[in-house]
């Protein structure tokens, strides 16, 4: 694990984009394309916004870049919520991204069947290939959840499923997601944590036994990829950096 703490967010997004940037020119120099899972929520905003401008717009082969979600909200693509939909609004539109290379989370069909269709995307994508995901931008909320793997619940213990869609009482809404055994096969997983709101969760993610009940974010432990923690200092404040 890797950590690379930031003055504030934008520093943060700012070598964010760098550093994706670089991943992606050199998984290009050995492969044809890179698969990129994309995190929703407003951390990522402003990162996708620096990818989409310049230097990264014109420096990244992005007809060469194939795009999933690492979860959705079970909403219509025209609603706010919808992930994909910014996503589409923030990066895609703005560097041309190929339509066939882009794989949203399907919402028009029952959450159930769009995560069986997106289940056989990724096995028709991934299977007899050394990683999953040449990279997976995930984010960390207050409460230690990531992707949609919220505490407490049966979704942590998921160990066979790569996509799975569940009823979240509190958000009165389906939700679908990747699952912590997809993700730990990636080549790389980055996460975004920022403000001080989150500093003392981080701490236990990272530092404190373990307790994927509590803090789902520990289940992310790629088997042979790398993992970086791109956080802020008010994140951070309570690591011993």
């Amino acid at each position: 694990m890797e950590l690379h703490v930031a003055k504030d967010p934008q520093q943060l997004s700012e070598n964010l984009a760098a550093f994706i940037s670089r991943q992606i020119q050199d998984v290009l120099q050995q492969q044809d394309r890179f698969t990129f899972a994309l995190s929703g929520g407003n951390t990522p905003k402003a990162l996708y916004a620096l990818l989409a401008k310049e230097p990264y717009v014109n420096m990244i082969d992005w007809g060469k870049v194939h795009f999933f979600w690492g979860d959705e909200r079970a909403v219509p693509f025209e609603d706010a919520r919808n992930n994909a939909r910014m996503a589409y609004d923030v990066l895609l539109d703005k560097v041309g991204a190929l339509p066939e290379n882009i794989h949203i989370m399907r919402t028009d069909i029952e959450p159930e069947a769009a995560a069986a269709e997106y289940e056989k995307t990724l096995h028709g994508y991934f299977d007899g290939k050394p990683y999953t995901f040449d990279l997976v931008l995930l984010g960390m909320g207050d409460d230690g959840h990531t992707l949609s793997l919220f505490p407490g619940l049966p979704i942590v213990h998921e160990r066979k499923a790569w996509a799975k869609a569940f009823w979240l009482e509190a958000q009165d809404m389906y939700r679908i997601t990747l699952t912590a055994p997809v993700t730990n096969l990636a080549r790389c997983v980055v996460f975004m944590a920022t403000g001080a709101g989150k500093a003392l969760t981080l701490k236990s993610v990272i530092d404190g036994a373990p307790d994927p009940d509590r803090f789902p974010s520990q289940l992310i432990r790629p088997e042979n990829g790398e993992l970086h923690w791109f956080v802020d200092e008010a994140a951070a404040e309570a690591l011993q950096v």
